[in-house]
């Protein structure tokens, strides 16, 4: 049986994740940026949190922790790489290493870019990725403490991944990521499409994520420096993926 998942906006864009194995019923939420909505939505469906899982330090992402912990007594799980800036962390992980989530289990990439220590949770089995901030729908995270290089190694990761997987990612950045996209790449048909519904959905206030990771590779950019069509808006044909990627986040950076 797939894992259930209930998808909660908190803040002003991010989103955090609510996971139910339905064979054993433990549940994790995922990168809990504050409390009172989740602890809220647990209850009303009476999901018991046994897990918080986090892929990395950034406030938004942990300010719900600890208020959390003290409601459920839920075992924190997190970078291993970020110990010293995760002060509730009970058990941490590095990438290539496994998570046993009641009758699944996770593999954990280590993503750094965004953070250092970044890692992300995939469910192959529910084919379910959870990316925090390293893979957008259409984009990817700001290099706040990595290099371009890193970022672009750690996507790489993702390219092997099944196309049905769905992105379960951490910010509501669509639009604006969309319309980055098509300054880059702009006659892409399926990157057109896509703008257009994605437009749809948020002129309803509806959520564009998950996204299908299938999707990505034919629409986001950043997966795609080795795109003809971009490199030649680009004028970076002889470039290499690396370069080119990192001209991508540049101009994304100053959109």
């Amino acid at each position: 049986m797939a894992l259930e998942v209930k998808q909660i906006p908190i803040l002003s864009d991010n989103y955090c994740y609510l996971l139910r194995d339905p064979v054993s019923g433990v549940v994790a939420v995922i990168d809990p940026g504050e409390s009172l909505p989740i602890l809220r939505e647990a209850s009303s469906c009476d999901w018991k949190i046994t897990h918080i899982l986090l892929t990395h330090h950034h406030h938004d992402h942990i300010g719900g922790v600890a208020e959390i912990k003290a409601a459920t007594g839920a075992t924190v799980i997190g970078p291993a790489r970020e110990r010293q800036k995760i002060s509730q962390l009970d058990h941490a992980l590095e990438g290539g290493q496994q998570l046993v989530f009641g009758s699944e289990t996770a593999e954990i990439f280590s993503v750094p870019g965004h953070t250092l220590g970044h890692i992300a949770f995939w469910f192959k089995k529910s084919a379910l990725l959870f990316s925090g901030d390293s893979l957008f729908a259409l984009g990817c995270g700001r290099l706040f403490e990595g290099t371009a290089e890193m970022m672009w190694q750690s996507l790489q990761q993702y390219l092997s991944l099944p196309e049905e997987t769905l992105v379960c990612c951490a910010h509501e950045y669509t639009l604006s990521n969309a319309r980055f996209a098509l300054s880059i790449d702009p006659e892409n048909p399926a990157l057109i499409q896509r703008a257009e519904e994605i437009e749809r959905l948020r002129q309803d206030k509806l959520p564009t994520i998950p996204s299908r990771l299938g999707d990505e590779f034919a629409t986001n950019p950043f997966l795609r420096p080795g795109d003809p069509k971009i490199r030649k808006i680009l004028a970076m044909s002889q470039a290499s993926d690396e370069e080119v990627f990192t001209e991508i986040r540049h101009r994304k950076d100053n959109f």
